[in-house]
């Protein structure tokens, strides 16, 4: 037997068969891509219709990439009490903070510790008191904010919450609903005709409660023009009672009456917590 020409055979053989298995996998992925996308598609004209059929307007541009999150637990600073208002040494200049070309230099200058970890959220915010609320990485955790109090074009005071993001446990990734499905959900289900949703974005929000650990699940935040905000939990679709933006608890503490209304598509009367 000529083992070197068999040697070679055996060689090309699996060479063959690497080129084969590599091909079927770039097919599969490319075929899972199109569905993808067919399904993105569909998913957006969908959501053009119900907008539509209850002249609903959308003035925020969606996001069409599909993120996977994940749960994280946090714990909260009690050194930071959120209802308490702390008046600033050195009151900073409304256009130096909020103006054009402000930088994350103005923030983390200030006298508010780790004023650097927030970005502003105009959604929430209302005359006279501006909200930053604190980053976890890029993403937003909703419900930890810092308030300034706006007096004669300077902050003068605030008040600050504050957590740590724990990383004893760690929290597999999984798909999020895509954001319109969730607004299409929120369009059939709760919003009256003509409503406009100013703002839709991803973040982490958690019931609060009186505790110092808690855990914060991805939350599609969906804002309407009337002050109305809901939270739409990006995995199951679940969709809480609307707050108003200037009845928003600060983190940590308990709200009366607060609960959640299963996804509507999940065999719910559509007609409980109807707006």
């Amino acid at each position: 037997m000529n083992w070197s020409r068999a040697k070679t055979i055996l060689i090309c053989s699996f060479l063959m068969l690497n080129l084969i298995l590599g091909f079927q996998l770039w097919s599969t992925n490319r075929s899972n891509q199109t569905e993808i996308a067919l399904d993105t598609s569909g998913t957006v004209e969908e959501l053009n219709n119900a907008l539509r059929n209850k002249n609903i307007r959308l003035t925020d541009e969606l996001p069409t990439d599909q993120p996977k999150m994940k749960v994280i637990t946090v714990k909260y600073d009690d050194n930071m009490k959120p209802s308490e208002l702390k008046t600033l040494k050195a009151p900073i200049n409304m256009s130096n903070l909020l103006g054009k070309g402000a930088s994350k230099e103005v923030q983390a200058q200030s006298e508010i510790p780790n004023f650097g970890l927030y970005q502003l959220d105009s959604a929430v915010s209302r005359n006279g008191v501006y909200v930053f609320t604190q980053l976890y990485g890029k993403i937003p955790l909703f419900d930890v904010k810092v308030e300034l109090s706006e007096k004669n074009g300077e902050i003068t005071s605030y008040r600050q919450a504050y957590v740590e993001v724990e990383s004893g446990v760690e929290q597999a990734e999984q798909k999020l609903i895509p954001a319109q499905l969730a607004v299409r959900s929120l369009v059939d289900n709760y919003l009256s005709d003509g409503a406009i949703i100013t703002e839709v974005r991803l973040g982490y929000h958690g019931q609060p409660y009186n505790s110092e650990t808690q855990p914060m699940f991805p939350h599609w935040r969906i804002t309407i023009d009337n002050g109305d905000i809901y939270y739409l939990q990006a995995f199951n679709g679940a969709v809480e009672s609307p707050q108003k933006g200037s009845e928003l608890a600060p983190f940590g503490t308990q709200v009366d009456g607060a609960k959640t209304t299963e996804n509507p598509d999940k065999n719910e009367d559509k007609s409980t917590d109807k707006k």
